[in-house]
């Protein structure tokens, strides 16, 4: 299961009380190498460190792991027997069952934030969580002792649902009795992948059923369907309606009918869907043939009648909130729906397009020779004359709600659309160097240079300006968003925020938690 990959073993002495620390097996070196559900085996210097510790039988497992984080001088992790078990820290070290030489390994999850609309969540090493955001309830206070071995968190737009190692769900958030799985709690078992609208959530079960909670209105009430829901395969969401694909490529769809719930129309033609993509009110679904199958809000791109007969070939498809784009396999492109839905001004230069990035109400293709094509609403980033000529060798584009930020092959950035959306970054501009990643609120844009420092602009409320922690952001790894905050993880695993105090941008509350998790 661990090839190629060190361990930190712990070899327990209950005879004498005392345990000993040994670091062995040491296949690479200094490396942290990603392993299946994205677990991470400590690695540490090349050497044995032998440290004498004394415990107790009553003492319990979170003694011995507290002191091996300790001597090894690490974050939260979990101890791991011989078998692969996870043992619970909170249990007595004898009834763990340890034998004199048994052999224990520190396991430490790579650090995992997920955010909903105001708030973020962070997945710690031992699989504990920490939140932190402004919604009433968001704390994890109420479920935060059975908040372990948690695996992934999913968000809605007010509160989080984690799934747990056993396959179980906690959740947490929003005051809101309706976001609450406690009325299915009971068949919350064996849980593979949990999908959210904006006030449910829905989880397929190992045996391919779903569970649902949260606003009915939202899709948090199923029963409508629930007879049909077997073999599902995966779930896509609108903002208030759910979509599932079962094993004989059929779909089944439920929550608010002005947002896709109702697909009766176009039933028949759902066979054999291979992916779901969804506006704010509608779906399209690309089948086995390259073909496309829309419903939902007509404006909103649930009616693709008068492009039908050119979806051929379909590749992929993205959305604004109220239009679609299909990549098709010449590299051309289809559109339809709402803001970003009519290309006809620019539908000559959409060739061999590579990928589609999308803001609310604006589309921008990159082509194959790096160039950049947009449309849509002009102010939102639909328009890119004023720095066209710049827009060349583009490898990726981010994007906000408002404006757009290109990636060039020099580490460069060009940016376009709404100013207070992220779409000037003159300010800035002689920092832009070396970029490696850009991550994005709604209203602003944050890049991870090179080096591992952060350059900010957009939006001071949402994240634009990082003036207050500019000293903290030094080798910082990835970066997460909320709508208008940030959160990065830096090399030492400690986390730095930024952006709205009211969107998870102030995490002092839980900033000695987070240092070095």
């Amino acid at each position: 299961m661990f090839d190629d990959v060190s361990s930190v073993d712990i070899i327990i002495n209950l005879s004498s009380m005392r345990m000993v620390v040994i670091v062995a097996k040491f296949f690479m070196s200094m490396v942290i190498v990603m392993m299946v559900a994205v677990m991470v085996v400590l690695i540490v210097v090349a050497l044995v460190l032998l440290l004498l510790m004394k415990t107790c039988l009553d003492d319990k497992v979170e003694v011995l792991r507290c002191r091996a984080q300790s001597a090894l001088g690490v974050g939260k992790g979990r101890l791991v027997d011989s078998c692969g078990t996870v043992l619970d820290a909170s249990a007595p070290i004898k009834r763990a069952r340890l034998q004199n030489g048994d052999s224990l390994t520190l396991h430490i999850n790579r650090l995992q934030i997920q955010a909903c609309g105001t708030a973020f969540a962070a997945i710690l090493g031992d699989g504990s969580v920490l939140s932190w955001g402004t919604f009433d309830g968001l704390d994890t206070c109420t479920v935060q002792e059975q908040l372990k071995t948690v695996q992934q968190v999913q968000a809605s737009y007010a509160a989080f649902a984690a799934i747990l190692a056993d396959g179980s769900v906690r959740t947490w958030g929003a005051v809101d009795d309706r976001v609450k799985a406690s009325a299915v709690q009971k068949q919350l078992k064996t849980v593979q992948q949990i999908q959210a609208t904006d006030g449910a959530f829905a989880a397929v079960l190992g045996d391919g059923s779903v569970v649902t909670w949260g606003d009915a209105g939202d899709g948090g009430d199923s029963s409508a369907v629930q007879d049909q829901l077997k073999n599902v395969q995966q779930i896509q969401a609108s903002d208030h309606a759910f979509a599932a694909i079962r094993g004989d490529g059929s779909v089944v769809t439920w929550g608010d009918a002005d947002f896709g719930d109702d697909s009766s129309a176009v039933q028949a033609q759902l066979k054999n869907v291979q992916q779901i993509q969804a506006t704010g009110r509608a779906f399209a679904a690309i089948l086995g043939d390259g073909s496309v199958v829309t419903w939902g809000d007509a404006d909103r791109g649930g009616d693709s009648s008068a492009v039908q007969k050119q979806l051929k070939t379909v590749q992929q498809i993205q959305a604004t909130d109220g239009a679609f784009a299909a990549v098709l396999g010449d590299g051309s492109v289809v559109t339809w729906g709402g803001d970003g839905g009519d290309s006809s001004a620019v539908q000559n230069q959409l060739k061999n397009v590579q990928q589609i990035q999308a803001t609310d109400g604006a589309f921008a293709a990159v082509l194959g020779d790096g160039s950049v094509v947009s449309w849509g609403y002009a102010d939102g980033g639909g328009d890119s004359s004023a720095v066209q000529d710049q827009l060349k060798s583009v490898h990726q584009i981010q994007a906000t709600q408002g404006a757009f930020a290109a990636i060039l092959g020099d580490g460069s950035v060009v940016t376009w659309g709404d100013a207070d959306y992220g779409g000037d970054s003159s300010a800035v501009q002689d920092q832009l160097k070396n970029v490696q990643q850009i991550q994005a609120t709604g209203r602003a844009f944050a890049a991870v240079l090179g080096d591992g420092s952060v350059v900010t602009w957009g939006n001071s409320d949402c994240g634009g300006d990082s003036g207050a922690v500019q000293d903290q952001l030094k080798n910082v790894e990835q970066i997460q968003a909320s709508r208008r905050a940030f959160a990065a993880i830096l090399g030492d695993g400690s986390v730095v925020t930024w952006g709205d105090a009211h969107g998870g941008g102030d995490s002092t509350a839980v900033q000695v938690q987070l240092k070095h998790v």
